[in-house]
């Protein structure tokens, strides 16, 4: 297993809105933190939609900021 994925953390959260560029802003469940995220590139490609109100699995990135989604629960 590669040492970037080793790091990554994922977590579950619901997406409470919707923004532009295929952008979302995601409330964690552990820590009812607020997040930027972005869809990953395969749910893109499979044109998987995401509303708000779903329940996401998310990709958190080791330095903070933003996070990916890559999974609709």
């Amino acid at each position: 297993m590669p040492q970037s994925k080793a790091l990554d953390l994922e977590r579950t959260g619901v997406i409470i809105e919707s923004l532009p560029n295929i952008m979302f802003r995601v409330k964690l469940d552990i820590t009812d933190e607020e997040i930027l995220s972005y869809l990953s590139g395969k749910m893109r490609l499979h044109r998987i939609r995401v509303l708000v109100g779903d329940r996401v699995l998310l990709e958190l990135e080791p330095y903070g900021g933003k996070a990916r989604i890559i999974k609709r629960l």
